[in-house]
């Protein structure tokens, strides 16, 4: 099984402003720095995105990919793979946990393949990376009061 890398925050929002900025793919290019095109191609009965296309600029990686979202209740989002340029494989999931005074506690989890040869103590400092700009970017965006 591969290795994942993992990281929390806490954001001072509820759980359902901080779910809504995650799903919101149309702002991503707003808040994100690497996700420069984002287009829902299909959706669930809910509305809720199940595939989306995300074209990704990351300085020296470039990429367009489209992924699959699954969505447990309301507190938890997972995505896979469906096609990249450059990825074998990506996993990932934001779990949402009510904290205290109405904040929420933020768990962004995920485990990327690239098609090419990297260490994988390179790859997991790249998760890190992803998941830091990614957690920093969202609690800016929600606390930011942003829609």
């Amino acid at each position: 099984m591969a290795e994942h890398t993992s990281s929390s925050t806490t954001i001072e929002a509820a759980p359902a402003d901080v779910m809504a900025v995650i799903a919101d793919f149309a702002r991503y290019p707003d808040w994100t720095g690497e996700v420069k095109e984002a287009e829902v191609l299909r959706t669930d009965e809910r509305g809720r995105a199940e595939q989306v296309r995300l074209v990704m600029d990351a300085g020296a990686i470039k990429d367009d990919q489209t992924l699959a979202y699954t969505w447990t209740g309301d507190h938890e989002v997972s995505w896979t793979l469906v096609k990249s340029q450059m990825l074998r494989s990506l996993d990932g999931s934001y779990l949402l946990r009510p904290g205290p005074a109405g904040s929420t506690e933020v768990t962004y989890q995920l485990t990327v393949d690239v098609k090419i040869p990297m260490l994988g103590m390179i790859k997991r400092k790249a998760e890190k990376v992803i998941i830091d700009r990614a957690l920093a970017g969202l609690k800016k965006r929600v606390e930011s009061g942003a829609k």
